[in-house]
């Protein structure tokens, strides 16, 4: 049977359930819509910001669709919030605040000083936040940028930051403020493991997938990810405690630390001058990720609830408007109480639950179908999970806190996924009948249990045509039915790649800014995770570099480790080979721009060079466009 690659209606049950939406929420409540569209200045005429190669980067217009009545093929609720979250342009928050919104997937901030702006959250790429910079000038006046401040250490908070200021900027005094740590969880997060995060990140932003009702229709934090140039600029002062409190162009700022909620490093802002909170991405308008479903560190829901209590506490007396990374304003001190106090009793809630069940003995995945939120907080549009989702945060908790196992032996040494499909289909009388009953189950709306069962004939038999488009169908209603936008596009675009092979990744974070801002110790570390084990098992090599300046470095590969040592700590024997050179060519060697051969011009060398080209022989090189819904 031909596989049919277009896209289909969603199933009679799909649109059942998405119209049974509109009847469960308050929809007629437009309290949200007028926030989102308070103090709205101006936007942008053309709506297409181009890259470098003239190709978009970002299309203002791109979701004019959501003005529409919402389809069958879309949640209703995810497509209130997508169009909520769609509004373009210039913002005043509160007078000398402002905030361009839309023209990524985060917001950047622009405060204004006594000689010129403070810019909060640069956004992804140079060339959106150059033109969301250009339209605050257009309306407010060509001040000049005189502080720029990261709230947090993801990379639509800081990659855009050389579209407002540049290194010659910095170097001539322009600050850069970020929270203790930013450097460090910024790097490491984009390169550790950046490339499989990055593709993954192309199913949870779907930027990749068409606009329209039956793809991409937003995220819920934002619409998707800009395409243009990542950059970063190292900060230059440092907030280290809660209560410090600096004044810049004459902008008076209050932080708050709060380490291990949505970011390793991150914090909120008060200014006390203008009675306004900056919440960075800790309270926004959606139930956010405790583990982000691109890959992340788990997060800690007992302290971020902790946080946003301390953040009432110490702010709410001073506080007229709060306003975030993302979404629009909350204005009233009582709503703003409000608005925090929920967020606050969500991730608690959260937390405390599923620790009740786990100890109760049921696993992640039994928590995540009980798991029914209080009714307030249901009925709360900003509790809901758009971006991340009841289901996957609890089972988030239980990993924090039992890991991947759940007590069950018979989970303990599974077969993977290629072998134990085989075996599955040898048991169900192979994928002839697995399809047939498939399709029954399709029919009947199980698309769950048909996107469950189908996958085995696909990691068995991943040419077979009639799976790929059974589960290509399966996955797109899932995604039709979704409220939460990852998943809806997680699922949509499994839909595509199975239709029409695999699109790469559309956004990379890890770009030469980025590896340029690497410590030795990181740049070292990441080599060794690229270490083709088996395949040095049998090799000792030892490097030494020695730094014009004085440090030494040792590196030595054993055992199929490779291992890093600063100063004058040897290894056993002497190095094979030792090298003298500046840092930058070190640098330049270890990341490939200058192959090994070429530094007998540029070092001092003694013993075998070739031994370092060995070494650098034995590294892999990661594969960003790795199969995800295939073997």
């Amino acid at each position: 049977m031909a596989q049919d690659d277009r896209s289909k209606e969603a199933q009679a049950g799909i649109a059942a359930g998405n119209e049974a939406v509109l009847k469960q929420y308050p929809f007629e409540d437009t309290s949200d819509f007028d926030d989102a569209a308070r103090g709205l200045l101006g936007t942008l005429e053309d709506g297409l910001i181009p890259g470098a190669d003239g190709k978009p980067v970002w299309d203002l217009n791109a979701y004019a669709f959501l003005d529409q009545d919402c389809p069958p093929t879309a949640n209703p609720s995810l497509w209130r919030q997508s169009r909520l979250s769609s509004g373009h342009g210039l913002f005043e928050v509160v007078e000398g605040i402002y905030q361009i919104r839309g023209f990524d997937l985060s917001n950047m901030t622009v405060v204004e000083g006594e000689r010129g702006v403070l810019v909060i959250d640069p956004l992804i790429s140079t060339e959106t936040a150059a033109a969301a910079l250009a339209l605050y000038r257009a309306h407010r006046g060509d001040r000049p940028v005189t502080a720029v401040l990261y709230t947090h250490s993801h990379v639509d908070h800081f990659g855009g930051v050389k579209g407002v200021v540049s290194d010659e900027d910095v170097a001539g005094g322009i600050p850069v403020i970020a929270p203790e740590g930013f450097l460090e969880h910024a790097v490491r997060e984009n390169v550790y493991a950046g490339t499989a995060m990055a593709r993954r990140a192309a199913y949870m932003y779907g930027a990749a997938l068409p606009t329209g009702p039956q793809g991409q229709i937003g995220t819920g934090l934002g619409q998707t990810t800009s395409t243009g140039t990542v950059s970063l600029i190292p900060p230059t002062l440092t907030v280290t405690r809660t209560g410090h409190t600096e004044t810049v162009d004459g902008i008076r700022m209050v932080f708050q630390l709060t380490p291990g909620t949505e970011a390793p490093a991150e914090l909120n802002i008060h200014f006390p001058d203008r009675s306004a909170l900056c919440m960075a991405e800790n309270a926004t308008h959606n139930l956010h990720n405790l583990l982000t479903l691109r890959g992340a560190e788990v997060r800690d829901p007992r302290v971020w609830a902790r946080y946003l209590a301390e953040a009432v506490e110490l702010f709410l007396d001073g506080t007229d408007v709060a306003f975030a990374s993302h979404h629009w304003p909350v204005w009233g001190r009582e709503r703003v109480q409000e608005f925090l106090s929920e967020q606050r009793d969500t991730y608690a809630y959260l937390h405390d639950q599923t620790l009740r069940m786990l100890n109760q003995g049921l696993t992640g995945s039994e928590i995540a179908e009980r798991m029914q939120m209080p009714p307030a907080l249901e009925r709360a549009w900003h509790t809901h999970g758009y971006y991340g989702s009841v289901s996957h945060n609890t089972k988030a908790v239980y990993q924090r806190y039992l890991g991947w196992f759940d007590g069950n032996p018979a989970h303990l040494w599974e077969h993977p996924p290629v072998e134990a499909a085989t075996r599955y289909l040898a048991f169900m009388g192979g994928s002839d009948q697995v399809l047939q009953s498939a399709r029954k189950s399709f029919a009947e709306g199980d698309f769950r249990w048909v996107a469950q069962v189908v996958n085995h004939v696909l990691f068995a038999e991943p040419d077979n045509a009639e799976a790929r488009g059974l589960q290509s169908d399966a996955l797109e209603q899932l995604g039709y039915g979704s409220e939460n936008g990852p998943w809806r596009n997680f699922f949509l675009m499994g839909a595509l790649e199975l239709r029409h092979g695999p699109v790469g990744t559309p956004t990379v974070a890890a770009s030469p800014d980025l590896m340029a801002a690497l410590t030795l110790d990181q740049l070292f570390d990441a080599l060794a995770i690229r270490v083709d084990g088996p395949r040095s098992w049998d090799k000792t090599i030892t490097v030494r570099w020695n730094l014009e300046g004085g440090e030494r470095i040792t590196m030595r590969l054993h055992n199929g480790v490779l291992t890093h040592a600063f100063g004058d700590s040897r290894p056993a024997g002497d190095p094979d080979v030792e090298i003298t050179l500046a840092e930058a060519d070190l640098r330049a060697v270890l990341l490939g721009v200058v192959p090994a051969a070429d530094l007998t011009g540029r070092a001092r060398v003694s013993g075998d060079p070739g031994r370092l080209a060995e070494l650098l022989g034995c590294l892999s090189a990661p594969d960003p466009d790795f199969a995800i819904v295939t073997p």
